[in-house]
């Protein structure tokens, strides 16, 4: 049986940057279904972060950065001030997901800001990034302009919060597991695994038995 994986995600996030080349090495020759998931870290109004401020700053250097090199990962602090809103990018994503293309359209802006410090809060560059991913430029920009998955973003943040129960991010829950934060190749395959053994032990119940009183 396919295991379900369900990562949730901010398009800010540096460690949800970082947690995609594990993942995507512990699911190598896998039965497996991964569905990314949106949870916006600092929702309009809250005030978003300057990458010239003391916390991005320290974070950057004291975790993020070295992080990035033991795991060989290029990544750079965006000079994009103050950071983005993700909403408009969150509702591109249902956009890209009801056309088949969710999980591309994700990858895609994780790297246009970790890695080539696009403004991914900015409409044309959404719309170029969809672009790029094979979706309907035109179709896409109108989906924005509309608000058209507005309502539709609401409600996955809503059962991000409050159903899931999701504090922090990267989250995966991995069929019945969850695991919060980054993890390694090595743990999420271990993880992997062990859902994939739960499964199969579930399909045949064992032990079960009819005696001289019934079954």
């Amino acid at each position: 049986m396919t295991v379900k994986i369900k990562v949730y995600s901010d398009y800010v996030c540096p460690f949800c940057f970082l947690a995609e080349a594990p993942l995507e090495e512990a699911i190598k020759g896998k039965d497996v279904d991964i569905e990314w998931m949106p949870f916006e870290l600092r929702p309009y109004p809250n005030e978003t972060l300057r990458p010239e401020g003391d916390y991005l700053q320290r974070t950057w250097k004291q975790s993020v950065y070295p992080m990035a090199d033991r795991m060989g990962i290029k990544i750079v602090l965006p000079n994009v001030s103050p950071q983005p809103y993700t909403h408009l990018a969150f509702e591109g994503f249902q956009y890209a997901k009801e056309k088949g293309r969710g999980n591309e359209y994700n990858i895609r802006l994780l790297r246009a800001f970790f890695q080539e410090e696009q403004d991914i809060g900015n409409m044309d560059v959404l719309t170029k990034l969809a672009g790029e991913v094979g979706l309907d430029v035109q179709a896409y920009r109108t989906a924005l302009e509309n608000r058209t998955f507005r309502e539709e973003h609401q409600k996955a943040l809503q059962h991000a919060y409050t159903e899931a129960n999701i504090s922090a991010v990267p989250t995966f829950i991995i069929g019945d597991t969850v695991a919060a934060g980054i993890h390694s190749k090595e743990n999420l395959e271990r993880i992997i695994n062990e859902e994939i053994s739960k499964q199969n032990s579930s399909e045949i119940p064992e032990g079960l038995a009819c005696g001289i009183d019934g079954c």
